[in-house]
């Protein structure tokens, strides 16, 4: 107890030093399928590209993951990587599963479809759940709701899930410059 005294009388009349404020996160958007190797680094990867285009100084995280620990580490199916390429867009990441801390870590959470939709909302803690959406919302002429999984099928599955993120990503960006404006960013 006396030591505490001792440290109090000694810092008396000195002013608190007020520590900087945090720097402002980045606006953060979280990709979700199922193994993470085809449909989320996809969209990711497009998302990133029309955000570098449309808004090159815009401090943004985009990741991607799996509700599923299937391919954990693995680089994007070869064909889904292709697919990009042939658009100008570049597949690289590592896949990995979904955790608790994403909901609050990204301020979007986009599954790319109902199933993996209600395995995130499953995982998820109930304060965060607002932010957990299908990433088709984001282009309702469209349409559907769910990003089709091209793995078992052929190339022409993988162009086809290019042209749906690609409508989604533009409403996407939209979005999130709406509620970054009304938010003061």
């Amino acid at each position: 107890m006396k030591t505490l005294i001792d440290r109090l009388r000694r810092f008396r009349g000195r002013p608190a030093e007020v520590p900087p404020p945090p720097e402002p996160r980045p606006f953060g958007v979280l990709f979700v399928c199922m193994g993470n190797i085809c449909r989320s680094p996809t969209a990711a990867g497009v998302f990133r590209k029309v955000v570098t285009r449309a808004l090159p100084d815009f401090a943004m995280e985009i990741d991607s993951a799996g509700t599923h620990a299937y391919h954990v580490g693995e680089s994007p199916d070869p064909r889904a990587r292709s697919a990009a390429e042939r658009r100008g867009i570049n597949l690289t990441h590592s896949a990995r599963r979904v955790i608790v801390e994403d909901f609050e870590r990204f301020d979007l959470v986009l599954a790319m479809d109902e199933l993996n939709r209600a395995l995130l909302l499953d995982l998820c803690p109930a304060e965060y759940r607002s932010r957990v959406r299908l990433l088709l919302e984001f282009a309702p002429h469209l349409g559907r709701a769910d990003v089709p999984d091209p793995y078992y099928g052929g190339g022409k599955g993988f162009e086809y899930v290019l042209d749906l993120v690609e409508e989604a990503s533009v409403g996407l960006l939209e979005h999130v410059r709406t509620i970054s404006t009304r938010a003061g960013s």
